[in-house]
């Protein structure tokens, strides 16, 4: 009986041994399974957060290249604007200060023979105060012209320099200093817009 019975009891060591060792070498594989499966897991993971890390930081680069491209654009529009502002009113003043009397009794009697060479008689129409300081000029200087139907008028908001006006009241043309600084603004801000676009892409 004592045989038997020991062993019996080294058959349930040696079978509670064994399955404890298999449940052990299961557990084992499971958790060197659940491992890898986390393992791969974290690494997509990993893999999809550097993804996601690397769009935003694209996207945020370009985002902020854009906005700093509109930022520059618009600096050199209100700065182009400020410049031709700028050229326009030295225009005005140089043009203004340039109409004195001796340019406009070099002006006038051109112009004038201008259009009477296209056959249209024209008046003269000045600032009130620069009409009378011309008048007893004209008399002598455009004799044959005033005999023929030329007249030098006073106009109203005309300031510094003149008009010419067809007799007939088709058309009159503005010689005026602000008509002619618009004129030559006009012009160079092309330019000035070019030398501004040169210089920004040097830059």
């Amino acid at each position: 009986m004592d045989i038997q019975f020991q062993e019996l009891i080294e058959k349930i060591k040696k079978d509670g041994i064994e399955s404890a060792q298999a449940e052990a070498a299961q557990v084992i594989q499971d958790a060197e399974t659940r491992a890898g499966e986390i393992i791969a897991a974290a690494e997509k993971n990993a893999g999809e957060i550097v993804r996601k890390a690397k769009e935003e930081a694209t996207h945020s680069e370009k985002a902020g290249i854009a906005a700093i491209e509109q930022a520059s654009r618009n600096l050199l529009l209100s700065f182009k604007g400020e410049i031709e502002g700028l050229l326009q009113k030295i225009i005005l003043r140089n043009t203004t200060e340039a109409y004195d009397d001796k340019l406009l009794k070099t002006m006038i009697p051109k112009v004038i023979a201008g259009f009477a060479a296209g056959g249209k008689s024209v008046d003269v129409i000045l600032d009130e105060k620069e009409c009378a300081g011309l008048q007893e000029w004209a008399k002598t200087a455009l004799a044959s012209e005033i005999k023929k139907g030329v007249e030098l008028k006073a106009g109203k908001n005309i300031g510094t320099g003149f008009r010419i006006s067809e007799k007939d009241g088709a058309a009159y043309y503005d010689f005026s200093a602000v008509s002619v600084s618009e004129a030559l603004s006009e012009y160079l801000n092309p330019v000035v817009a070019d030398i501004l676009k040169k210089t920004a892409g040097e830059a």
